[in-house]
This record gives structure tokens, sequence and C-alpha cells, in this order.
């Protein structure tokens, strides 16, 4: 075996720490005053965080061991055998373990207490170290103002004393701040806004993310950590001129690949800004091809101002090389909105009705009669097929208990054209807005994101949450094609999209298709020319178990197969409704007209929309667009490939051939 651990005890004894080099003091210093970093500043170790030296990463936990009131020692390191090449190692408090017994006549007392906190760090990339491994907490008391007692403390002392001329402040991730020129160094797909004097642009307001302990440092590492593995992985920093955080965007590869096929309509999540969390965390979430959620970058905002919306807009918008969503949706937020329409002018900007109507109990429930406001609020929102509709309702509901002088039910009817459903049939929403009362849509993060969740712990759950997500997605793309749906009627409408659709969005349809039998009574009204109007009658569900008949408009020109009923379930949700199945049926047609039928929804969408990757406005010689291309045409070589054997065998194969040609391209360079 290659990697051998020379030792399972300690390789110094208690007087033996390990010799520093250098000026350990530069960790951790301001880079613009010099001066140390107050403890506030000092981060605590963390996985992931990463070093240029042994010795580096050596002198960063004796500076934290320092401020903390311990020493530390080198309890064991593992060697390569053939190179005698240290490759890890466990840095330890100086109690750790116990001495071995002694047989002199007057020994000297146990101060070992067998302590657990350590850090492990290893060798990464031939180049770096990073920790591996971290236990924080202690089994003895420790005591900052003792410090200078320990060897590893005194050693750093005498070390830095030699060191001439000062050397210059340590700027590297792992220092106790985040300073900007550390940032600005990072590499590439990593901006800071920067005028042409090289300082850091800001905002009228000084506000700043409010970050505890060891936040920033957390959350920059995790960029660091995942550009390392993911170099198509985007992020950006927002920061004031004293260094602190402001904003900050990020969107892993996943996302902007994502970004490419399920932009048309996007939802910025503020659920967290709204109910004051403490991540301010702001989300942009589209909708895939199977219905499901798909997160499109994220971002934390210091800040609820258009300023820093507008700062955050425009990062999504440059991490997505300029496309535009052409839906956007979002709470009401009057910051938020004043950003949209400076950012996206020419996007349709909607409020989500269900973050109006969850604030009901707050703003309604201590009103006299509550039940019955919410009862007619519901009924005007949701069954309302015609403006006429809903303005009778809204004012019948006003009336009746008295509300008019309620400022926020005036708010909310002054802007009823942003977020009523009745005024919004025209807009494409891909099923991102609920048109029924018992309809719920959940935020991407739900059940990963709290109240009290704090920076460093949402930095960790976001890669379950993303995991989770994706491997949910890839099992509908395998139900998706493998499986064969289960049939439910015999309509040819049925089987015609069995073969198109996914198998999440046919299970929708298929339930437009059974609620084909409860519609009756297809009539046709009047005819104009080449359009003809029909009334389709449907029993639906109210209150309870009780039914009522409901009558459905639907208008069906012949001449060019559009057909458009008043429900709008198509613009709403993406595919026809059973009333205008009805009337297709009623003349005839046994199949759904392509127009209705939306790429977007299909099985193979993502492969088909690669041929529709080239833009007039994009760069084609960018190595940002290269790799964005490759990247999705790669997805669905390793989606198909891992849904058989065969197929298995047939993507590595080719993949290695692949690479192979690269190799030989490299050695025909040289």
């Amino acid at each position: 075996m290659e990697e051998v651990c020379l030792n399972s005890e300690p390789v110094f004894d208690e007087g033996d720490d390990y010799e520093v080099e250098g000026d350990c003091s530069a960790v951790g210093c301001d880079d613009e005053t010099g001066e140390n970093c107050s403890r506030k500043e000092r981060p605590e170790p963390t996985v992931g965080l990463e070093f240029d030296s042994f010795d580096e990463a050596y002198d960063f936990y004796n500076v934290y061991a320092k401020e903390q009131g311990f020493g530390i020692r080198v309890s064991n390191s593992w060697f390569r055998s053939k190179r005698k090449e240290r490759y890890r190692a466990k840095l330890s408090c100086s109690s750790a373990g116990f001495k071995k017994k002694s047989e002199a006549n007057n020994p000297r007392p146990e101060t070992r207490t067998g302590c657990p906190a350590m850090v492990v760090i290893r060798l990464v990339d031939s180049k770096r170290w990073r920790i591996v491994d971290v236990e924080l907490e202690h089994n003895h008391p420790v005591n900052p103002q003792i410090k200078r007692f320990y060897k590893s403390h005194k050693r750093m002392i005498l070390a830095a004393k030699k060191a001439q001329p000062p050397p210059e402040p340590v700027t590297e991730v792992h220092t106790i701040r985040l300073h900007r020129r550390a940032l600005m160094n990072t590499g590439c797909n990593v901006y800071l806004n920067v005028d042409e004097r090289g300082h850091v642009d800001h905002v009228d307001h000084f506000k700043h993310l409010e970050l505890k302990e060891g936040d920033a440092l957390a959350v920059y590492n995790y960029f660091c950590r995942m550009k390392l593995t993911n170099p198509n992985f985007f992020y950006l920093m927002d920061l004031d001129d004293e260094g602190r955080l402001r904003n900050v965007f990020w969107a892993d590869a996943r996302s902007r690949v994502a970004y490419g096929f399920f932009c048309d309509t996007v939802t910025i999540d503020t659920t967290c800004l709204a109910n004051r969390y403490e991540i301010p965390l702001i989300s942009f979430v589209g909708v895939n091809h199977h219905g499901q959620s798909v997160l499109l970058g994220c971002g934390f905002l210091g800040h609820e101002s258009m300023e820093y919306f507008v700062w955050i807009f425009r990062a999504w918008i440059k991490c997505m090389q300029g496309h535009l969503p052409q839906v956007i949706i979002s709470d009401q937020n009057k910051p938020l909105q004043s950003a949209v329409s400076e950012v996206f002018p020419d996007a349709r900007h909607c409020y989500n009705v269900c973050c109006i109507t969850q604030r009901v109990p707050e703003r309604l429930g201590g009103l006299q009669g509550y039940e019955a406001i919410k009862r007619q609020l519901n009924k005007a929102v949701y069954n309302s097929l015609k403006i006429a509709e809903f303005e009778t309702s809204w004012a019948d509901m006003i009336k009746c208990h008295g509300l008019g002088d309620n400022k926020w039910l005036q708010t909310l009817y002054e802007e009823r054209q942003a977020w009523v459903p009745v005024y919004l049939k025209d807009i494409f929403f891909v099923g991102m807005i609920p048109i029924q009362e018992d309809e719920s849509l959940n935020a991407f993060f739900d059940g990963y994101v709290h109240k009290h969740t704090s920076f460093k712990e949402f930095v960790d759950k976001y890669d379950l949450a993303l995991h989770r997500k994706h491997m949910k997605e890839a099992m509908a793309d395998l139900e998706s094609t493998n499986s064969s749906y289960e049939l439910k009627t015999r309509c040819n409408f049925e089987v015609q999209l069995s073969k198109v659709y996914t198998k999440g969005i046919f299970r929708k349809f298929q339930s437009e298709v059974e609620g084909m039998y409860s519609c009756f009574n297809t009539k046709q009204l009047r005819v104009n020319g080449q359009i003809a109007t029909y009334i389709v009658k449907e029993r639906v569900e109210v209150a309870g178990s009780e039914k009522e008949v409901r009558h459905f408009e639907v208008l069906y020109d012949t001449s060019q197969a559009d057909i458009r009923c008043i429900c709008s379930l198509f613009n709403y949700k993406g595919y026809l409704c059973r009333h205008a199945l009805n009337v297709l049926n009623y003349n005839g047609v046994e199949e759904v007209p392509s127009r209705y039928i939306l790429p977007r929804w299909g099985k193979d969408y993502k492969r088909r929309g690669l041929l529709d990757h080239n833009s007039g406005d994009v760069d084609v010689d960018n190595l940002i667009y290269w790799h964005n291309l490759l990247y999705r045409y790669a997805i669905p070589v390793v989606e198909v490939g891992a849904q058989s054997s065969d197929h298995y065998k047939i993507a590595l194969q080719e993949l290695e051939e692949l690479l192979n040609k690269f190799n030989l391209a490299e050695d025909n360079l040289v």
C-alpha cells in the first residue's frame, strides 16, 4: 500500500510543539490597517477551508487556539511510503491524549485530559491543504488569559519577532476577514462591482448582511469549494468600503443550464424576507418539463431597497449571459417592483396570489364575520370567469361587511390587475400561480429553511436540497422514458399525448380528459365567419360536497385550429382544458392541434432544446458560452446513458473514445 500512517502515537511529546516558520501574526490581519483583527472577526476552523501549505494550516489553527486560550500540537501525521511525503495530519489541543506512565521517582503531574478538540488536514491536488474534519469542543476549561504560556504560542511570537522585514498581510480566503482584494482575484466567473480606479462600487445605503461569527467565511469557502469541483459555478459578492458583505448572488452549473431551458416564467421568491427569517434569502425559481420547481439562482439581500434588488437582478442576468425572462412572479414589494421595472422593462410582472391570500388571516382575522369575508374574497378571486363578475363580487363583499375603509383591501383592489387571475388570462404561467382555492405552491427550500436557520446551516442544507431535487427530476426522466402510462379512458386525446408528455404533465392533462365526462350539453351559441362560439356546461363542486352547474364559453376557429376557453387553463397551466377538449370532440377532431402541445412538456424537450441555442446577442467565441453549451449537451447523454445497461455501456465507450481524441489532439500540438 502506498498510503501508510507512520505513527499512531503523537509524533512529538508534550514539549515538542511544531516549529513555526515566518510571521504567524500576519494571519488574520486587516489588509488596510495592518492591525490584528478583533476576536469577533476570526473564523472558526471549518471543513473545506484550504491553505497553500502545511505551515499555513498549522499557523491558522495556532492563531485560533491562541485567541481561544489553548495550545496545539501535531498529534498524528500520515506519509506516503515511497516518497516520505506528508499528505495528512491531525492537529490537536495540547491536552489531547494522555502521557505514558513514568517510572521516575517524582513524575510530573498529569496535565492532559484526553481532549477531543482537533482539526484534520489533508493534501489535495498535491498543492493545497484542506481541513477535512473538525472538533471544536474541549473537555476542559480554556482560558484566553493564560494563552502566552503555551509553547506553540511562544514559538509563534518568537518567529514573528525575528521576521524582517514584516511580511505582506495575508489576504487569502482563510484569513479572518473577507477583503476586497482577496475576492477580486479569485478567478473567472467571480465579479465585483469595481470602477476604473479599482474602487468597489456601492449603492447609497450603508446596509449590509447581518452575519454572525464565521458566517461570511462559511459562505465564501463554500463558493471556493464549488469552483474547484465545478468551473461553471458562478458567484458574485457586493462589498462596501469597509469590506462588509451587502449582497451575494450565486448559481451552480445545473441552475445555469436549467435557465436556458426554463427561463420563460420565473418566480422571485422572497418568503424569507417577508417573514423576517434570519437569512435574507432570495430565490429565482422556474418550472421544468415535469412541472417540478427548478432553482435558477440564489442570493442574500442585505437590505430591502430598490438599489439592492437592482444589484442582485443584474447579477442574475450577468450570470445568465443577458437572457431575460418573459414573465416574473413575485410578492407585493414596492422596492422589488421598482427594481423589476428597471432591470426587466419588457417582462410581465405579476404578484403571487398565494402570498396575498396567505395574509388574509393576519390582515382580516380580527374582523367580525371573518369566515364569511374570507369565503366571499376567495369566491371573487378564484371563481370569477369574467372581469365583471370579479368587480361585482368584490363590491358586494365590501358593502356587505362594511370594509370600505380597510386600507389593505383598498390596496389590493387598486393593484388587482397584477394578481387577480381573471385579469391575467393573456399571460403564460406554466402552472406557477394557483387558480383554485385549494391549490397551493410550496417554496423551493420548503422544509430546509426555517425562521432561525443561520447562514452556515443554510450552506450545508443547500447541497442536500439540490441533490434531492435533482434526484427527483432524474427519477421522473426515467419514469417518463422507460415506462408506459396507464390510460383511464378511450379518448384519442389521452392516447396521443401519452406518447409526448412527461409523466407528471400527462397526469395533469389526463385529469382534464377524465373531466370531459363531467361536462355536458355542449351547444353552438353563434357563428361569426370562421369563429364559432360554444357553451359547455360542467358540474363543479362548490362548498363541501355541493355542486353547481357552470357555463364555460369556448371560441373555436375551424380555419386556424385555434380554440380558446374562458377558463384560460392553457395559459395558466400549459395544456388544454376539458371544455376545449369537449368542443374539439364535438367537431369530430381526434387529435389535439400541435400548437397546443408545448415542447417544454415533452419527454425529449432537453434533447430537442439543444438545437435552439443560437442567439445574435451571444459571443460564440466566449469560453463561458462553450462551457454552458457543452454542459447542456452532456446532461442528456448522462440521463439517457443511465436508463439501461446497454445505454450505459454505449455512453461510457463513446466518452472514453472522445477523451482519447482530446489526448491525441493535445499530443499533436506539442
